[in-house]
C-alpha cells in the first residue's frame, strides 16, 4: 500500500475540470487540489469555493509553477493541451492530460518525445476505457475468453459538447471524430491489443445537422495487421441523451456492453427531476434512466486510481502519451479518408508494438482433411457440423 499525498494543479474548469475534481477529492481522499488556473478570473474563484482550493491563477505558466504542487492534470481545450504540457515539462512535474492528447499525430509525437526526454511521468485521461465493465471485458479477452478477436464496435453519441470552443476546429481540431473517436478507437485497439499495429482506416464523415464547419457525423473502420477491424460510430446530433456502446466478436465468443442509456435505474416523473438527471440528458420529465454514479460509470474513479498507483510505484499507467499519439494518428488516417474517400494508411514514425508477422486471422480446422465451416444443433436436436474437404474444396455437411 502506497500512502504517498499529491497536490494536484487542476488547468481548466469545465466539465472535466468539474468531473476530475470530484473524482480525485471524493475516491483517492488523501490528494488535495492545491491551485486552479482558470481562463476567467470568475470561473476560477467559483470552482475554487467549490472544490476549497487555496491558490487560483488566470496565467497559465504560474499555474504550473506553483511551487506547492506536484502533479499537473490538462483539462483544457484541445488547442492549449501543449502549452500546458510543455510548461509542466519545464517544471519538471508529473502531467496527465485529458483526451485527445493533441490536435494531430504530429503535435503528440512532439509532445510524446518532450516528455520522455525530460523523464516526467505521464498520463492519458482515457476514461472510457476504464469503465469497470470495459475492465472486466479486457481482462476475459485477455484470459482467451473470446479466441482471437476479429471485430469490435464502438459507439458514442449525443446532442453536442458542452462548450463553444469545441465547435471550432480551429480550437478543437475536428469535430465528432475528434471529440469522440477517439474514445471508440482507444476502446477498439485495446480490445484487439496494443501491439498489434493499425495500418488503414475507411472513413465516412460529414455535416449533417449543425451549422458548423467540422463533421457531426462519421464512421470509420480501422483494420490491424492480423485482419481484425475496429469500428467507430460517432455523432453530435443523436437525440435521446448519451449513448455509449461497445461490441467485441472474437472466434470463440462475443461481448455487448451499454454504459449510460440502459444502466437499469429507470424513472417515470411527471413533474420533473427537479434537478440533475445525467450528462447529456436532454429531458426531466417522463421516463428517464439516471445514472447511480456517473463517475464510476464513465471510468473516472479507476482511471485516477491507476494514474496515481502507477505514479506512486514509478510504473507506467495502462494509458500513456504514446497510446495516446497512437489515437491521434488513427484520428489523421481518418480525416485522410473522409476527404479522398479511400483507404488512407495509418502513419506511425515511432512503432513501440510488435514489429514480427502476425498470424492472419483465419480458418479452424476440424480434423487433418478438413476446415470447419460451423456447427450446430438442429430443432429436430440433431447436431451437425458443415466442413469443407481441403483437398478438393467441396462443401459437405456431417452429423454428428
Amino acid at each position: 500500500m502506497h500512502n504517498t499525498t499529491h497536490q494536484i494543479c487542476m488547468l481548466g474548469t469545465g466539465l472535466i475540470g468539474s468531473f476530475y475534481a470530484m473524482t480525485l477529492l471524493g475516491h483517492r481522499r488523501r490528494d488535495t487540489i492545491g491551485a486552479v488556473y482558470s481562463r476567467t478570473e470568475e470561473r476560477g474563484k467559483k470552482f475554487a469555493e467549490q472544490f476549497n482550493v487555496p491558490r487560483t491563477y488566470t496565467d497559465l505558466k504560474k499555474a504550473v509553477q506553483d511551487d506547492q504542487t506536484d502533479i499537473v492534470i490538462v483539462a483544457l481545450p484541445n488547442h492549449l493541451h501543449k502549452e500546458a504540457i510543455m510548461a509542466a515539462v519545464e517544471a519538471g512535474k508529473t502531467v496527465l492530460c485529458t483526451k485527445p492528447l493533441a490536435m494531430n499525430g504530429k503535435e503528440a509525437l512532439e509532445i510524446l518525445e518532450a516528455v520522455e526526454k525530460a523523464g516526467v511521468f505521464h498520463g492519458y485521461l482515457e476514461d472510457l476505457v476504464y469503465t469497470a465493465k470495459t475492465l472486466d471485458a479486457l481482462e476475459a479477452v485477455k484470459r482467451g475468453a473470446l479466441g482471437k478477436i476479429l471485430w469490435t464496435r464502438s459507439r458514442e453519441a449525443h446532442p453536442g459538447p458542452h462548450s463553444d470552443w469545441f465547435w471550432e476546429s480551429e480550437k478543437s481540431g475536428g469535430g465528432a471524430i475528434i471529440d469522440m473517436g477517439c474514445h471508440c478507437i482507444e476502446i477498439g485497439r485495446n480490445f484487439v491489443g496494443k501491439d498489434v499495429k493499425p495500418v488503414e482506416v475507411m472513413c465516412w464523415a460529414d455535416t449533417l445537422v449543425k451549422p458548423i464547419s467540422a463533421e457531426d457525423h462519421a464512421v470509420g473502420l480501422v483494420r490491424y495487421e492480423t485482419g481484425a477491424v475496429t469500428q467507430f460510430e460517432v455523432s453530435w446530433a443523436f437525440r435521446g441523451g448519451m449513448d455509449l456502446r461497445d461490441e467485441v466478436s472474437g472466434t470463440e465468443g462475443t461481448i455487448r456492453l451499454d454504459h449510460f442509456l440502459n444502466t437499469g435505474y429507470n424513472m417515470f416523473t411527471a413533474v420533473g427531476m427537479q434537478g440533475y438527471v445525467a450528462e447529456k440528458a436532454e429531458q426531466e420529465t417522463g421516463w428517464l434512466s439516471p445514472v447511480g454514479d456517473e463517475i464510476h460509470a464513465l471510468g473516472y474513479d479507476q482511471m485516477f486510481t491507476d494514474m496515481f498507483n502507477a505514479l506512486d510505484k514509478q510504473q507506467s499507467p495502462m494509458e500513456t502519451f504514446y497510446d495516446a499519439y497512437i489515437v491521434n494518428a488513427i484520428m489523421d488516417a481518418s480525416y485522410a479518408s473522409a476527404r479522398s474517400k479511400k483507404w488512407e494508411p495509418v502513419k506511425l514514425p515511432l512503432w513501440r508494438g510488435n514489429t514480427e508477422k502476425h498470424i492472419a486471422l483465419g480458418a479452424k480446422e476440424y480434423d487433418a482433411e478438413h476446415w470447419l465451416i460451423k456447427e450446430e444443433h438442429l430443432p429436430d436436436g440433431r447436431k451437425k457440423a458443415i466442413l469443407k474437404v481441403k483437398d478438393s474444396g467441396k462443401i459437405i455437411e456431417k452429423e454428428l
